[in-house]
């Protein structure tokens, strides 16, 4: 259900105090399309804390995830969009780059700059639309990044020291402590199998990757090969598998993201790998272990290190809105880059895209504890999708991971007809683009 929220502050213009980064004028007041998310309300704190900082009004769009990516895709082929900023996922901003439909920042401001403490996401927020290629050696800066939505290992802290278990850097050594913390009241670890719009493919990348599968890789030269059904991924879900099947979920194609974090914040999971939601397992009017949960990047292999796919989001203005309103948004994200405005974003419970905050004291104090594992898995994330067919992509790849999970079709039978359907998919869009070979 969509729902909006209009922030005011009561403040007057007059008596607000204005760093020098920021123009001494009022800006127009703008409106921000965001998902609902984990992370949300933590972004929400930030914006009113703008509000009371600046005496700007800002108004949130809030949506589900679907219902917010196609309102984007509406306002930037709309005469003007109603939206000044969009907040776009990783699986899904190249589209809107590709497109022409985003604002060069710098073309609002030659000033403007990404802070050289902020992580530019594997350059996903820069384009040159000349190379059609995502980078920011040569490229437009098109946005800046709110959130950085990676998966982290969740681990009970509390059953590890009572185990005396280890954190895991290996699926192997995962699985032997999911073992012997599986019982009939926990979970060894909860996965989120459930199909939906970046759902279950999102959360499988990291067994896939640290097997050296993947789904559709750009090569060196910049073209693109199909991967689902190579002998990496197909031992990446066997690794997903035999997890979920031995000490998982009894119903793991059921899981949605919310199920798989409300199995840990309830003490039903001993282990999850999820965006994280620190603010909620230390809520003790939201959580039963409070204080238990720890942080560590996803295990890889003895071969391939740990990889988190990035599914992070980016701030961009689009290019059909009034230049006040673009001068308003830019001021939001100046704003937003501060070590001020980060380090709240982090007091709120969400996720800072700054390096500096990350590895400032905050990560040695109880409450932040998740920000070295974050901190530590960053410089590994990798971007999933680079192309703007990824929509369609991920509409096979969500049916056909769901139904190996859930033993609806053959784990072979799966990837090699995702790869069958993607190689149609990415040939009618122009791509030189042969059938890989069927798994046998």
């Amino acid at each position: 259900m969509t729902y909006h929220r209009k922030l005011f502050t009561t403040l007057a213009a007059s008596s607000v105090a204005m760093t020098a980064s920021l123009a001494a004028a009022q800006e127009a007041p703008i409106t921000i399309v965001i998902n609902q998310s984990p992370w949300f309300p933590g972004f929400q704190a930030v914006v009113e804390k703008y509000e009371e900082d600046t005496g700007n009004t800002v108004e949130l769009d809030v949506n589900p995830f679907a219902g917010s990516l196609e309102k984007q895709r509406t306002a930037v082929r709309a005469d003007e969009s109603p939206f000044d900023l969009l907040i776009m996922n990783a699986g899904f901003f190249v589209e809107f780059y590709t497109g022409g439909f985003m604002q060069p920042l710098t073309d609002i401001d030659p000033d403007f700059a990404l802070s050289e403490d902020i992580y530019t996401f594997d350059d996903s927020t820069c384009w040159n639309a000349e190379a059609k290629t995502i980078t920011c050696d040569g490229g437009d800066l098109l946005s800046v990044p709110v959130n950085p939505n990676v998966l982290i290992l969740h681990y009970r802290q509390d059953l590890y020291d009572e185990a005396g278990l280890s954190v895991p850097t290996t699926w192997d050594e995962l699985y032997s402590n999911a073992q012997a913390l599986h019982t009939n009241s926990v979970y060894g670890i909860s996965q989120r199998g459930q199909r939906g719009t970046f759902d279950v493919t999102y959360d499988v990348f990291p067994y896939i990757w640290s097997h050296g599968g993947g789904i559709v890789d750009q090569q060196e030269d910049g073209s693109y090969q199909i991967t689902i059904n190579s002998p990496g991924t197909l031992a990446g879900m066997e690794t997903y598998l035999k997890l979920a099947n031995d000490v998982g979920h009894p119903s793991t194609a059921g899981q949605t993201q919310t199920n798989v974090i409300q199995n840990m914040a309830t003490g039903r999971a001993a282990h999850i790998n999820s965006v994280p939601a620190p603010g909620l397992f230390d809520d003790d009017t939201k959580s039963m272990v409070v204080g238990q949960v720890g942080y560590a990047p996803p295990p890889g292999t003895a071969e391939i290190p740990s990889a988190t796919p990035l599914g992070h989001w980016l701030a961009g203005v689009p290019k059909n809105i009034a230049d006040d309103k673009k001068q308003a948004a830019l001021a939001f994200l100046t704003w937003f880059q501060t070590d001020e405005a980060q380090r709240a974003y982090a007091e709120a419970g969400s996720m800072p895209v700054s390096r500096a905050v990350l590895t400032s004291e905050m990560a040695d104090q109880p409450k932040y504890r998740w920000m070295k594992a974050m901190a530590e898995a960053l410089p590994n994330a990798r971007l999933t999708f680079t192309f703007p067919e990824a929509t369609q992509v991920l509409a096979i790849t969500e049916l056909r991971f769901n139904q190996a999970i859930g033993g609806e079709m053959d784990l072979k039978e799966a990837l090699n007809t995702a790869a069958d359907e993607i190689t149609k998919v990415m040939q009618d869009a122009g791509y030189d683009m042969p059938a890989p070979e069927p798994l046998q």
